[in-house]
């Protein structure tokens, strides 16, 4: 589904940063947009500033799942500084852990939106169509016993003045040969 993203520009409050940057909505089923102005309120601008597409993938739908629970359930938005003063919109996702993955870098400024209730219906229909839960399997230890035989402390295979660490067992195969 193609989802325009909308991006609001105000006056920077630091000198290094001239402008904000911040996403402000989504419009699902939006046209194609090249930075469109949209509203001007003073300094303040909303730009329609790309439309992306969102893709849900089935092996993904533990993740919608969790982000249909948060309140509220919400699109994230990928962001990468642009060539010029403006940011460059990369990814929009429905997927909370593929939003933690980019804003882990540090590099990508991820932006939290709420969802508008026909996204909430179309994504929630895709999740409980494919989320299968699974199922909790508890981990069985190995029968081995590996706490039988003690090679004593220190690497056999290098010669000591002194046999003080090393296994009496090793020690006397040493001597036979």
């Amino acid at each position: 589904m193609p989802l325009g993203v909308v991006i609001r520009r105000t006056p920077g409050v630091t000198p290094w940063a001239r402008w904000a940057w911040r996403v402000v909505a989504v419009l699902p089923g939006a046209a194609d947009a090249d930075w469109s102005l949209m509203r001007e309120e003073g300094e303040a601008c909303e730009f329609h500033a790309a439309t992306l597409p969102l893709e849900l993938h089935r092996a993904d739908a533990e993740a919608y799942m969790q982000g249909l629970t948060a309140s509220p359930p919400s699109i994230y938005v990928v962001m990468r500084p642009g060539p010029d003063a403006r940011p460059s919109v990369t990814l929009v996702t429905a997927s909370p852990f593929e939003a933690q993955d980019y804003a882990d870098t540090g590099e990508d400024q991820v932006e939290k939106v709420e969802m508008p209730a026909g996204l909430v219906a179309w994504v929630r229909d895709f999740t409980l169509a494919h989320f299968k839960e699974e199922e909790f399997k508890k981990r069985r230890r190995d029968r081995q016993r590996v706490d039988l035989e003690e090679d004593g402390v220190g690497d056999a295979r290098i010669p000591q003045l002194t046999d003080v660490y090393r296994a009496p067992a090793k020690a006397r195969k040493e001597r036979l040969q």
